[in-house]
């Protein structure tokens, strides 16, 4: 069975979206804040409270699936065909597929950081 790689890309910046959304971006408008911003987002969102009510469950899973991207990404049997027409579409494929996977566990990093450790450091 064969997954496309631009399925997993577009699951992989969905899922780090969805942990920025849920935890990091709240914590960081009411460490600026813009508490009230958060209310006025959670009253017209009432599905983010129920989403960072299980942030663990989120960062899990999408950290799994950043992971898995990675390998499907970087993997070493993942070979290019050898038609340089289908070859360059390839090759340009992977290197948009690598920022995609860069700027997720870039976006993943700083949920991280805001839901679970500067949170701790505030206590």
């Amino acid at each position: 069975m064969t997954i496309k790689h631009s399925s997993w890309t577009w699951t992989l910046l969905f899922t780090t979206s969805a942990t920025l959304v849920c935890c990091a971006l709240p914590i960081l408008l009411v460490s600026l804040g813009m508490g009230t911003v958060v209310a006025s987002l959670a009253s017209s969102a009432p599905w983010l409270i129920t989403l960072s009510m299980y942030k663990g469950w989120v960062f899990a899973v999408s950290g799994l699936l950043i992971a898995a991207s990675a390998w499907a990404v970087k993997r070493a049997a993942r070979t290019c065909p050898a038609d340089p027409v289908l070859r360059q579409a390839c090759e340009t494929a992977t290197r948009w597929n690598t920022r995609f996977l860069w700027l997720a566990g870039g976006m993943w990093s700083i949920g991280f950081f805001y839901a679970f450790i500067l949170v701790r450091i505030y206590e």
